[in-house]
């Protein structure tokens, strides 16, 4: 089957797009590991897959999976990268549109300066949420990880976050404990592992190893998870700007009860086609 995509990211983390709308599209494991090769295929850190809404008052139903072929619940970047998608292939002429994805019901608002905003929708702090093997509480929780020890916050915004504030970003966190915590038995579905540097409460560095992909140039539901977890420890203030490596998002949360905004760019980089 000849596939025509669309490469598009959101500061650098990466995407392949597809219409499955025009067209039913179907996909393997295997398919989508060859897919996101470097090399090999077209290269992504996720696949977005674009699909008529199965509910009457949605406009569309979106459906991620990592290069390593496993389907996911929620992408922040990936969802601004959809809004831009759907409008600039005249999908939708809305600007305001309503999606439903694994998790639930997302709403992405394209503003007048081509900045697109996300309802993130409420984050959890129940670790049955993740899960988590853990008892509910409001402090940091502990985690041992290649010999090392380890205070966390984990959260759900949609996917699974564990949130490790440290001084200084270094790579070996990164790479290193950040494989070894997404593969922890505490977390027996994974775990996405955000590092995030404070540098005052409005704004924050943060490297994260996103799970079944590794690290990226930026992840949106990461950047979510930070904010809330550092403003539920009292370190941030309910409007922060999240410094990535592949650039900046805002990110808003006023506190329990109230969904999380994340605004951010979405960039189409070519489209193309190439044969599964």
């Amino acid at each position: 089957m000849l596939l025509k995509f669309t490469k598009m990211h959101g500061l650098g983390n990466d995407f392949v797009v597809v219409d499955a709308v025009s067209r039913k599209v179907f996909f393997n494991k295997q398919q989508i590991e060859r897919l996101s090769d470097r090399n090999w295929g077209i290269g992504f850190d996720q696949l977005l897959v674009v699909e008529p809404p199965t509910q009457p008052d949605m406009d569309f139903r979106y459906r991620i999976y990592n290069s390593d072929g496993s389907e996911v619940e929620h992408c922040g970047n990936g969802a601004r990268c959809f809004a831009k998608f759907v409008l600039d292939r005249e999908l939708t002429n809305k600007r305001v549109i309503n999606v439903e994805t694994k998790r639930g019901v997302i709403q992405l608002r394209v503003l007048d300066d081509g900045l697109v905003t996300v309802d993130m929708g409420m984050p959890s702090f129940d670790p049955k949420e993740l899960p988590f093997t853990a008892e509910p509480s409001d402090a940091l929780y502990g985690i041992t990880a290649g010999g090392d020890d380890f205070l966390m916050t984990p959260v759900s915004v949609g996917n699974p976050h564990a949130v490790i504030k440290v001084d200084q970003l270094t790579d070996n966190q990164v790479s290193t404990v950040g494989a070894l915590i997404e593969c922890h038995e505490r977390f027996p579905r994974k775990v996405n592992v955000g590092f995030m540097q404070v540098i005052n409460p409005d704004e924050i560095n943060l490297r994260v190893y996103e799970r079944g992909v590794g690290e990226t140039q930026a992840c949106g539901t990461g950047a979510c998870a930070a904010v809330v977890a550092g403003i539920k420890q009292g370190w941030l203030s309910p409007k922060v700007t999240a410094h990535l490596r592949g650039g900046d998002l805002q990110i808003e949360w006023q506190g329990e009860g109230h969904p999380i905004l994340m605004t951010g760019p979405a960039e189409k980089v070519f489209e193309g086609q190439i044969y599964l």
